[in-house]
């Protein structure tokens, strides 16, 4: 019987049908090459709301992935699907999308959630290693299983307040263009004057102020308590979109809560780390690293570059346990973490996206090259 590797896609937070581009054929055609003794098929998680629990989450996708697989199965006839699947599943998140993964992975193994009190690490705890669907491995995309790195928000505020810093000093001159004009004028030839008193004199009644400046100043008096006002009335028509709107954002992130739990992170790790070891199921993440673009930006010489390095990364990295499985997938043209991290999948925006296409074939070749793939006829 002709065994089926199937490739299965899961986007992550607000992600959609279109954040993996073409890459999911893509990868296909190197597997299919790579392995043709095997039917390489691929599936794209429809969209889903990345919002309340994690569980529920994970929960849904593994009754649709249960379907589709089933639904394998019984096209290709096999006697003994839950003993000797001729179905086996490589689950490919991005970001998100490789913390549902990996929580499919675990609760097909456990049946038990990753935050239930039960230590999945733990010797005593029982593997299942007829789980069902089969799944081979799992293959992340800049999944922060440690969390985000700190560098992420510390080199964007840092260039926030650059640029803030460089708009306000445009705002300066430009209102000294449009306000103070004369008086810079003024001043700049008081340098050659010698002070007279404490405070300047008046204008003589004779020099009038121009017109524009007198209703510039209007209108930005007048703009600035209209803009309270209007503030103020938008809100309270609106409390009720108001309301709603912060429902949507809690519940946002109430799904993405669970990368702010550091023993939650480590557990799941070091549970995805067992199976591998015992069950043989591949795990591997792919995280990406700016390159040329972003250290050219400032030469390296960043305030924050000289606190926490200049080895910019979406995700935090693992120090020693686990870093087998964390691999690198540099972006030469990206200029920071979060632009990196949304444009691996295209070409045009990520000049590593062939390479990294290749490091990602290689795992799942290496995961797949063993007995059931020797069987397939």
């Amino acid at each position: 019987m002709r065994k089926v590797l199937l490739l299965v896609f899961i986007h992550g937070f607000k992600g959609g049908d279109t954040t993996f581009g073409t890459f999911p054929e893509h990868l296909t055609a190197l597997v299919q090459h790579a392995l043709p003794k095997l039917d390489i098929q691929v599936l794209v998680y429809p969209a889903f709301e990345t919002r309340g629990a994690l569980e529920e989450c994970v929960s849904r996708f593994r009754d649709w992935l249960l379907e589709k697989v089933i639904d394998i199965e019984v096209q290709n006839q096999t006697p003994s699907p839950t003993v000797d699947p001729s179905v086996r599943t490589i689950l490919i998140g991005h970001s998100m999308g490789g913390i549902v993964a990996a929580d499919t992975l675990l609760a097909l193994t456990n049946d038990l959630p990753i935050d239930s009190s039960s230590p999945v690490d733990s010797k005593t705890t029982e593997l299942n290693s007829f789980m069902f669907p089969y799944i081979q491995g799992v293959l992340a995309f800049d999944t922060p299983y440690l969390g985000i790195s700190p560098g992420v928000v510390a080199h964007g505020a840092e260039e926030h307040y650059n640029a803030a810093t460089s708009a306000l000093t445009q705002l300066s001159g430009l209102t000294g263009a449009i306000w103070g004009a004369k008086a810079t004028a003024g001043a700049e030839g008081s340098k050659d004057k010698k002070p007279v008193a404490a405070l300047p004199a008046p204008p003589p009644s004779d020099a009038p102020i121009p017109m524009w400046q007198k209703w510039g100043k209007v209108a930005a008096i007048a703009g600035a308590g209209a803009a309270v006002v209007a503030a103020g009335g938008a809100a309270y028509l609106k409390r009720e979109e108001i309301t709603s709107g912060w429902t949507w954002a809690t519940s946002h992130l109430e799904f993405v809560g669970c990368l702010m739990k550091g023993p939650e992170l480590q557990k799941r790790v070091t549970g995805i780390v067992r199976l591998n070891k015992e069950l043989h199921v591949g795990f591997g993440n792919l995280y990406t690293r700016l390159g040329k673009k972003a250290v050219s930006k400032g030469d390296g010489k960043t305030m924050v570059g000289s606190v926490i390095g200049n080895q910019r990364t979406f995700c935090n990295l693992p120090k020693k346990e686990s870093k087998e499985f964390w691999h690198e997938a540099i972006n030469d043209e990206a200029g920071d973490e979060t632009w990196a991290h949304m444009s691996m999948f295209y070409p045009k925006d990520n000049p590593g996206f062939y390479a990294m296409s290749e490091d990602a074939k290689k795992l799942i070749v290496e995961w797949t090259t063993n007995d059931w793939y020797k069987s397939s006829t």
